[in-house]
């Protein structure tokens, strides 16, 4: 689980929020939880040892990414065109690098929820604050479905 955004920026820091309500919850040779402020190259090597990530973040109610306080999963796909090399990657182009550098392909899924407020400041919007455990409740029924393959067919797009 990647974890990224920015604590000290309101709803920004959702997802290390999640990160911390997700510790413990399942066994550290299982599940390993990153939080990180962006997704960048250094990902690609622990990306590449992983059967299967969850990149989670607060989407921004801009271009489409949902209403305030909505939960959205999506398997990440593979950028079209190689990445431009820069500080900050996109979930998918983090596991294209690990592809290209390190042959692997592991299942990957972006987890988002759409935040309100990104000012200065560490405390989440009213909208945000109730929809935290409905994030934190889809990451771990999909992390189960990592866990146990039956439930969770290699070609399935369901998430």
């Amino acid at each position: 689980i990647i974890a990224y955004g920015n604590p000290m920026r309101c709803d920004d820091g959702l997802a290390w929020r999640a990160a911390d309500q997700l510790e413990g919850k399942f066994s550290s040779a299982d599940v390993e939880i990153l939080r990180t402020h962006q997704p960048a190259p250094e990902l690609a090597e622990t990306v590449s040892r992983s059967e299967a990530v969850i990149f989670v973040d607060a989407a921004s109610g801009e271009a489409g990414n949902g209403q305030p306080g909505e939960v959205r999963c999506a398997q990440v796909g593979l950028p079209q065109s190689p990445a431009r090399f820069s500080h900050q990657l996109s979930p998918g182009a983090v596991v294209a690098l690990a592809r290209q550098l390190y042959g692997a392909s592991p299942r990957a899924f972006s987890v988002t929820l759409t935040g309100e407020c990104f000012d200065h400041g560490e405390s989440l919007s009213p909208v945000v604050a109730p929809a935290l455990p409905v994030l934190v409740a889809r990451i771990q029924a999909l992390v189960q479905q990592f866990l146990l393959p039956e439930s969770f067919p290699p070609d399935s797009d369901k998430a």
